[in-house]
């Protein structure tokens, strides 16, 4: 994948006040997003997630189990430069500071017959991010299409007609082991059942047979995750105890983190809640909690600099990561830091 020089074409951060009016347009996002996933800062709030391949009104939600729902008065259409809301007091209340974050995939989505599972896939090859949705067989080892043409460094599923775990799989955990994003666990052995102990090819993603990723007639969808120079980036690091420079190739926009060696958070950081170092304004996925303060990144043009409790001695953590600008643009462009 050529490097992406101009990262906000793909992927963007966008905050924004509710009004509590019906059609409240949210532009800025620069393109039509294809996932989008709102938050509530100022208030405890469930995360919403609406994607192009589901539907719009259709959400799901990152800090609990249950199965998708259909709000009519959510996030309403996905439009050219943002989205459109309804009077969802949990998306758009009077005076409620929200942060969207936006990705670009590929639209509504097109069939794909590679794995044995046949696929409904929204897939931007150039940027690394697909949308896959899809019908269980109840079969161990079944695989399932992702558009991508190179292997995604990480998966997120979530089962859509029933209450389920949203299940993560990481390049950098063992094969065998897998994450939960709505839970502080730590890792947790797949014992076959998630990912099926498969590294994931340049065509598919295999699964096992549990129910909540691969149930008999029930229906998923999973955001992959390739990884591109100078905009994505899916790694790992040990802390120690101080402060530790991670090196991702791009100024951040975007990190979240969470240690996979014992129970945590799962923290979330972006540029537009915090545009100055530090970076210490955090939501959790795992939980509906408002915006709180602590912990904290640095962000710097070539990566993050990890404090305190995202650096703890010892500790295993890993993070996903898009960029706000490239170290250097194709053209020779060096970014400037914060």
């Amino acid at each position: 994948m050529a490097q992406i020089n101009k990262p906000n074409t793909y992927f963007n951060t966008v905050l924004y006040t509710g009004n509590a009016t019906d059609n409240h347009t949210i532009t800025g996002v620069n393109f039509q997003p294809d996932w989008v996933w709102l938050k509530a800062r100022n208030q405890p709030d469930y995360h919403y997630s609406m994607d192009s391949v589901r539907g719009a009104l259709k959400p799901l939600f990152q800090n609990d189990t249950s199965a998708e729902a259909n709000f009519s008065d959510s996030l309403k259409s996905f439009d050219t430069d943002g989205f459109t809301l309804g009077t969802s007091g949990d998306l758009n209340a009077s005076s409620q500071t929200m942060a969207s974050w936006n990705w670009l995939a590929g639209g509504t989505g097109v069939s794909n017959t590679q794995g044995s599972i046949t696929s409904t896939v929204s897939a931007n090859t150039t940027s690394g991010f697909s949308i896959v949705s899809y019908t269980g067989n109840g079969t161990s080892g079944a695989t399932i299409g992702h558009g991508l043409g190179v292997a995604p460094k990480m998966i997120i599923t979530k089962q859509r007609n029933d209450a389920g775990n949203w299940f993560v799989y990481h390049n950098k955990l063992p094969v065998t082991e897998y994450i939960i994003l709505n839970s502080t666990v730590a890792s947790q052995n797949d014992n076959e059942i998630i990912y099926n102990d498969t590294i994931p090819s340049s065509t598919t993603f295999t699964v096992g047979n549990y129910s909540q990723i691969n149930g008999s007639s029930n229906t998923f969808v999973s955001y992959c995750f390739a990884e591109v120079k100078g905009f994505s980036k899916f790694g790992s690091y040990v802390g120690n105890g101080g402060n530790q420079f991670i090196y991702t190739g791009f100024k951040p926009a975007f990190v979240i983190e969470k240690r996979i060696s014992n129970a945590s958070e799962w923290d979330l950081y972006d540029n537009k809640r915090n545009t100055f170092n530090s970076v210490t304004k955090v939501l959790k996925p795992n939980a509906s909690d408002a915006e709180a303060t602590y912990g904290g990144l640095n962000f710097l043009s070539n990566g993050f600099e990890a404090k305190g409790s995202l650096n703890d001695s010892g500790q295993t953590l890993i993070y996903m990561a898009f960029a706000e600008n490239p170290l250097v643009t194709s053209g020779g462009t060096p970014t400037t830091a914060r």
